[in-house]
């Protein structure tokens, strides 16, 4: 699908903007930018991410958010980041997603499928964080859960496969001659689950306004291409 596809810019931040839209960091006023970044596995996206709202003072939301729907969900950690992203195929096959009802009804939310519940909680909490705050949040459809806001800016990163294996040996200490099918693994379940919830195709360049190679950029490069697009760089 990407080859060596470099980079696409679809569009920068450059809606007409109301007075709430923006905030102070710094003693400066600025635009307020919701930042999705949706990755393959082992591409980069969560250093990306998170050295994003570093420079920019934001809150990042990966791993807190996987713990907040924990929280209000009464489900364990662990089942909400695998449930919530990488949902196994029988799992979806008796799951009709969120899509076609309201995702935050509590007495429907007993009745779904525990897919759904999960992706109702993330659905809520996302808006929630959208409405509150500039942030930085990656994955859980958070590009398809804020489409259409004109203070959202979403960020599709790729890699090539080797460099994307080395990356889960090195960070997340998987077996050398498991890290190819780890990585291929995560983003066939990911590439399901999206597809479950959103209906459209996971990682095409339309669907984003911004898609980087960490592979021929570098993680540096994509971060400054990233606040160069937002104009939130200065």
């Amino acid at each position: 699908l990407w080859g060596d596809f470099i980079f696409w810019v679809k569009s920068p931040l450059t809606n007409v903007l109301l007075e709430e839209d923006f905030w102070e960091r710094g003693g400066k006023t600025m635009k307020k930018c919701i930042i999705t970044i949706s990755r393959q596995c082992g591409s980069g996206g969560h250093t990306i991410g998170k050295t994003v709202a570093e420079r920019l003072g934001i809150p990042f939301y990966d791993k807190k958010l996987v713990q907040i729907v924990a929280e209000r969900s009464g489900l364990s950690a662990e089942t909400v980041r695998r449930e919530g992203e990488y949902s196994s195929a029988s799992s979806l096959f008796t799951s009709v997603s969120s899509r076609g009802y309201s995702a935050y009804n509590a007495n429907q939310r007993e009745n779904m499928a525990l897919p759904d519940q999960i992706n109702a909680y993330q659905t809520e909490l996302i808006k929630e964080l959208a409405e509150k705050e500039s942030c930085v949040i990656v994955g859980r459809c958070a590009d398809y859960i804020l489409q259409g806001r004109k203070d959202c800016f979403h960020v599709f990163i790729t890699g090539a496969l080797p460099d994307r294996a080395n990356r889960v040996i090195a960070e997340h200490g998987v077996a050398a001659d498991a890290a190819r099918s780890h990585v291929k693994e995560r983003d066939r379940k990911r590439s399901s689950y999206y597809k479950h919830i959103t209906d459209q195709a996971w990682g095409m360049a339309a669907n984003y306004d911004l898609c980087l190679n960490s592979s021929k950029l570098g993680i540096d490069r994509c971060v400054e291409l990233i606040l160069a697009a937002t104009h939130m760089d200065s």
